[in-house]
């Protein structure tokens, strides 16, 4: 009795503990229960729910897709950087704000600097004023008598040795035809440089190239780079403005016959003629279309006008001059205006704010001047030495601190971009 009161004591009414397997562990004959390599009998049953099975299967699709979409970014031709393609995904894929948020915090991580010199050197070596030969007659053609160019002061104060002075980048039969300075763009920013390019007009001609995804594919007749059998009296290019294919533009894209976005009247346009040479105004305002005119990129509005620096560079620097790294006034710009006399003139450098480019633009004596882009990522003007092979010229950056590599448009570029030959 005093046993069986002990089983009944402990709950088990003198009956042996059961044996039976518990319903949630899967131990088949002769196998015992492995939770790592099995599971649970509760996840197989909720895995077999036909609401969990669609839930499961759209997210295996979206994983697909976004491999898919992220890995065609990644693998697209050109030599845009990862992390520049990752945020041109981004954006195009409503992540704006995500996108803005990282560059904020990579910006706040490394301001421009205040104060100091430059880290690296001005100017460099100056161009032979070597004679181009008219590949078509293979004879020389008279020389023209060169542009002179007085020396730009700097925003900055005090000159540093060579600073403001022009340098020869290219001639043409004996005379500069593309000539660069590099100055500090302000008081502030003391350790940076902005280079300044001249471009005679009478010696060097430009073309209009689109990019692979923007304006996008079709029937141009320009191909997104400059392959090999293009190079022969490549002297320069220059990178173009915002997206038009998402109107961050605010205008359109016009090459020979095909427009992409729209031509708005009162944008800031540069414009390629058929004779070669090109000029900077707002469209309908004194530049407009006609039978010459093959190629117009519009950005935004004008920043020189009339000789003038409009007083709105400084109002809405993001909603009216586009979305900056973390927002900032003072970061990569290029521009390009045009002079009284016709000649081009690009800007480009770090720490610039609408204002400074401007300025910039206007010292080198730009009547009418706009803002192309900005951000390190898409600026570039690179020149580009001679050779033994006249298809196979050396490509220079300006600035040693520009990301994008010298090398840039000789392969498919996703963006649109300006090249400069030899007449």
């Amino acid at each position: 009795m005093s046993e069986a009161r002990e089983f009944e004591r402990q709950g088990v009414s003198g009956v042996a503990p059961s044996t039976k397997p518990d319903p949630d562990q899967d131990v088949g004959a002769g196998a015992s229960a492995d939770p790592v390599r099995r599971p649970p009998g509760r996840l197989r049953r909720l895995l077999a729910r036909p609401t969990v099975r669609v839930i499961l299967a759209v997210f295996a699709a979206f994983l697909a897709w976004l491999s898919w979409s992220v890995g065609g970014a990644l693998l697209a031709p050109g030599n845009d950087s990862t992390a520049a393609r990752l945020a041109e995904w981004g954006r195009d894929h409503h992540l704006g704000p995500m996108v803005t948020m990282l560059e904020t915090a990579q910006y706040k991580m490394s301001p421009p600097r205040v104060g100091g010199r430059p880290s690296i050197a001005i100017g460099g070596p100056q161009a032979p004023l070597a004679t181009t030969v008219d590949p078509a007659s293979h004879a020389p053609t008279p020389a023209l008598p060169p542009i002179e160019l007085a020396p730009l002061t700097s925003p900055a104060g005090d000159p540093l040795p060579g600073e403001g002075a022009w340098r020869v980048l290219s001639s043409v039969r004996g005379t500069p035809a593309i000539q660069a300075a590099e100055l500090r763009p302000d008081a502030t920013h003391t350790s940076y440089l902005a280079g300044v390019v001249s471009m005679d007009p009478r010696l060097v001609r430009f073309q209009l190239h689109p990019g692979t995804d923007d304006p996008g594919p079709d029937n141009w007749g320009v191909p997104p780079n400059i392959p090999p059998d293009q190079r022969a009296g490549l002297l320069a290019s220059f990178n173009g403005g915002f997206k038009v294919n998402v109107n961050e533009a605010r205008g359109g894209f016009f090459l020979n016959g095909v427009t992409h976005g729209t031509l708005t009247s009162g944008a800031a346009s540069l414009v390629f003629y058929k004779d070669g040479h090109a000029t900077v105004g707002s469209w309908d305002n004194g530049v407009e279309m006609s039978p010459d005119v093959v190629g117009v990129r519009q950005n935004l509005r004008v920043i020189v006008d009339q000789a003038a620096v409009p007083d709105d560079v400084d109002s809405h620097i993001e909603s009216g001059w586009g979305l900056t790294i973390g927002g900032a006034y003072f970061v990569w710009r290029s521009g390009v205006g045009v002079t009284a006399d016709g000649r081009l003139v690009f800007v480009y450098g770090p720490a610039l704010s609408v204002r400074t480019l401007a300025n910039l633009l206007q010292q080198a004596g730009c009547v009418e001047a706009m803002q192309l882009d900005i951000n390190p990522a898409w600026m570039s003007f690179n020149y580009y030495q001679p050779g033994s092979d006249p298809q196979d010229p050396t490509p220079v950056k300006l600035l040693p601190d520009q990301e994008r590599p010298a090398e840039r448009y000789f392969e498919p570029t996703s963006r649109d971009f300006t090249a400069v030959y030899a007449r």
